[in-house]
């Protein structure tokens, strides 16, 4: 496979400018791989120096398009495009990858509706190619060390989850797409998304989805999974940092399981480059592991509000009381 022992893999990235893609320009870089072209509406992309100063760049999608059709028919094809666009420009973005010949290696969330993944699907059929999805928690020590301590645990036993994640967002954020829910698919999908992965890739398959809080900028409820019950609450609002953030810091996770914290902080940022070995070695994260998180998040979305049925989130009473 190109980027494995073999020849260097060769990249597309769409989204350039984005706030995720110096993590795949990192990872592409330490993977050995090489960045033939990119994309993106806004020309504030210097960072590809760094890392890949001669790659062709383009803010007009189809000179992009093109220019990857044209590699493809002078016997240089892209092996990989890198897909750090919009949520909901995802779909588009992984079809046109995988028609001009390439796999692809999608951010969270891979797409917005679960119809979405059977028309993906498809495509992977009809051309031959891949999509993967970056599920750097998986590949996360602690939270390996935590799905075989449960694995490996009373298999009668339900743990008991928290789940807080409290990031702080300015104006800026609503004025986005990311404050849009038919493009980012709202506060559960856009920032929690990876966490439900998680949860469902440690503790089985999702059994109860009960949605207590549904807003602009928080998002709260009570999931059942085969072995585990979990609270969680979810805020982009600074106005909901629980006291117990530490001082100048403007985001707080916590993880908690039958009351002890897990501690994932440390590595949470750096798995981009795990993940991209991951792929490269065959063993990426496919359109069947993504499926279940991705139901989950639509169902949250639309899901009525139950907000005293279940057990709620220590933190939900500050931001919506019962």
């Amino acid at each position: 496979m190109s980027g494995g022992t073999g020849n260097a893999a060769r990249y597309a990235l769409v989204g350039a400018a984005g706030y995720i893609a110096p993590r795949h320009l990192k990872a592409m870089r330490e993977t050995g791989g090489e960045l033939a072209v990119a994309y993106d509406v806004t020309d504030s992309v210097g960072i590809m120096d760094s890392h890949f100063p001669d790659a062709a760049f383009f803010t007009e999608f189809e000179q992009f398009e093109a220019h990857v059709h044209d590699l493809l028919g002078a016997g240089r094809p892209i092996d990989h495009v890198a897909i750090c666009s919009p949520n909901y420009l995802h779909k588009a973005h992984s079809a046109f990858a995988m028609r001009a010949g390439a796999d692809v290696i999608c951010e969270k969330p891979l797409v917005l509706d679960p119809a979405d993944i059977d028309t993906l699907a498809s495509i992977e059929a009809e051309t031959g190619r891949k999509v993967y999805s970056i599920l750097q928690l998986r590949l996360h020590p602690a939270i390996i060390a935590l799905k075989q301590k449960v694995a490996e645990s009373d298999p009668s036993k339900i743990h008991d989850v928290d789940l807080g994640y409290f990031t702080s967002r300015g104006a800026w954020y609503h004025a986005s797409w990311k404050g849009v829910e038919h493009k980012s698919g709202g506060i559960a999908t856009n920032i929690g998304v990876h966490f439900y992965d998680m949860l469902g890739f440690v503790f089985g398959p999702l059994k109860s989805n009960i949605v207590h809080h549904r807003s602009a900028d928080a998002a709260a409820g009570y999931l059942e999974f085969e072995r585990a019950r979990v609270r969680w609450v979810l805020s982009i609002s600074r106005a909901h940092l629980p006291a117990r953030t530490p001082p100048g810091s403007s985001t707080y996770r916590s993880i908690t399981v039958d009351g002890e914290e897990i501690e994932f902080s440390g590595g949470f940022t750096d798995l981009h480059t795990a993940s991209y070995r991951n792929i490269l070695d065959g063993e990426g994260f496919g359109l069947d592991v993504v499926r279940p998180s991705i139901e989950l998040v639509s169902e949250i979305r639309v899901a009525p509000l139950k907000p005293s049925e279940g057990e709620r989130h220590p933190d939900l009473d500050r931001i919506a009381p019962s």
